[in-house]
């Protein structure tokens, strides 16, 4: 096999290997060199015209193509596209499974399930960053040794906080993150250390959240303590009141509906879209059936294939909501004098994407095939189960972090170029497209999705690996990243708005 068609409609096909120039594929003769996991045109593309891949607009040609020529960055260029949206008429429910699974973790007093136990040291502003990682760096495995059932004390520093607008979007954004963080399932115990004088006061987030101030969740700020030293000693005491508290939790047998799985991307090449996304997207729909939550983000990354997400909405309402996000962002990325197609990277393009329509086709492909639920903003709390969305940038650290703080307890993560990336507090699992990248960076990745090409891998075989793969992170077993220790310089919240 030579060559991937995803469609009959398609007037592009895919390599799998490096073809040379004059080479008899798909009945034509190629005119040009063409690399791994690039488009080759399959007739000849006058100027102007649509260029289609999985059936759908990818962009068109900025200059007559011939068949059997190279089809990239130098002859197809995108367009802002208008669509006609149909909501709510492609609804496919899963079927409830048959059988119950479960997973071993930690139920926490409010009715929510983690998958680790962390103490989290929370910082409301860039000045307090410094004190938060001295009291987390003090907490050694060698002294936390006694404590099997702690998986570690973590710093979450961020660069905001201060110079910010007090009220908006940016401001409301923040707050969330914190806020969400302080409550995800996987922390037992919280210690917010802030500076004093900054825009984001701890006293308002606690009052607007009615978080309760006790033996697992404490605050300061390193004015009134007198200083760093004196903060970091009194950081430092705190959490080793806490770390008993945090000890005694147990893993315990609990169903797959308290899990909620964050579907991320990154690093994405011509693979992605074809053997570990549409993997993945297997693997969330076995775990709505059992009543679990698969949540996509990523707003500018699905961008040209937000017509297939409205189809799928639970209501009208909810596809609207999406559009909705969708217009934001293209007026902030023009207010920015951006473009909405400054995504894929460079990355990406050499690995055979061309356009953020085509990344974005092949990103949706992560959400499955399930109605989707609800529509939230970044780092909101998810209340609805199943498959939904949350707003977000492409960015994956930034992603995640409002994942997370959304309510996520494990992430899922493709990559097609190769990616190091770690979370805390949710374990991060990495996801291969293609066997050369998962040889390569074999101490990173931890499910080989390229095996659908390689090996005749069905999406539905390796997406149940995926799906088992999750169960077992989520029951204590340490994904590669984890093992690595990645995952204490991932906390990137999205600053929205200006700096001042």
């Amino acid at each position: 096999m030579q060559t991937i068609r995803l469609s009959s409609a398609d007037n592009v096909v895919t390599a799998v290997a490096e073809i040379r120039q004059g080479s008899s594929v798909e009945d034509i003769i190629t005119l040009d060199m063409i690399p791994r996991g690039h488009k080759i045109a399959t007739c000849a593309i006058s100027k102007g015209e649509a260029v289609r891949k999985y059936a759908q607009l990818i962009g068109y040609a900025s200059e007559d193509i011939a068949a059997g020529q190279h089809v990239h960055v130098h002859n197809l260029e995108f367009r802002d596209i208008g669509m006609d949206y149909e909501f709510s008429s492609n609804l496919h429910p899963a079927a409830p499974a048959t059988e119950p699974d479960s997973f071993m973790g930690y139920r926490r007093a409010n009715g929510r399930v983690g998958t680790r136990n962390y103490i989290a040291v929370l910082t409301s502003v860039n000045c307090s960053a410094t004190a938060a990682h001295l009291i987390a760096q003090h907490f050694t495995p060698e002294r936390l040794a006694q404590y099997p059932n702690v998986d570690g004390v973590a710093a979450f520093s961020h660069g905001t906080g201060c110079g910010m607008a007090a009220s908006g979007e940016g401001f409301e954004a923040l707050q969330r993150v914190l806020w969400g963080y302080a409550r995800n399932p996987n922390v037992g115990g919280v210690l917010m250390a802030g500076l004093g004088c900054e825009i984001n006061q701890i006293d308002w987030l606690v009052e607007a959240h009615g978080m309760q101030v006790g033996p697992l969740f404490k605050h300061m700020n390193i004015q009134d303590m007198g200083g760093v030293q004196k903060t970091v000693a009194a950081g430092i005491r705190m959490v080793e009141e806490m770390l008993h508290l945090v000890n005694e939790a147990r893993r315990e047998p609990c169903p797959v509906s308290e899990l909620t799985v964050a579907l991320q991307c990154g690093g994405s090449d011509a693979w992605s879209g074809m053997t570990a996304n549409p993997a993945l997207g297997h693997a969330c729909d076995l775990l709505v059936a059992q009543g679990g939550t698969g949540v996509l983000a990523e707003t500018p990354e699905i961008y040209g294939a937000e017509h297939l997400l409205t189809a799928r909405a639970r209501t009208p309402e909810v596809g609207q909501k999406l559009l909705t996000l969708i217009d934001w962002w293209q007026d902030y990325t023009a207010r920015n004098h951006g473009s909405m197609n400054n995504n894929p990277s460079p990355g990406n393009k050499k690995g055979g994407l061309t356009t953020i329509l085509e990344k974005s086709l092949g990103a949706a492909a992560k959400g499955g095939t399930t109605p989707l639920n609800a529509v939230y903003k970044y780092g909101e709390q998810i209340r609805e189960r199943g498959f939904v969305f949350m707003d977000s940038p492409g960015y994956d650290p930034a992603s995640v972090t409002g994942q997370i703080a959304s309510g996520c307890n494990i992430v899922v993560f493709t990559t097609g170029r190769g990616s190091a990336f770690g979370a805390k507090p949710s374990p991060s699992i990495k996801v291969s497209s293609n066997t050369e990248t998962y040889l390569r960076q074999t101490d990173d990745m931890d499910v080989n999705a390229g095996r659908i090409l390689t090996d005749r891998a069905s999406i539905e075989e390796v997406g149940r690996e995926i799906y088992d793969m999750i169960l077992r992170v989520a029951s204590g077993e340490a994904s590669k990243s984890e093992a690595q220790g990645l995952g204490d310089h991932e906390f990137v919240p999205w600053q929205i708005g200006a700096v001042m």
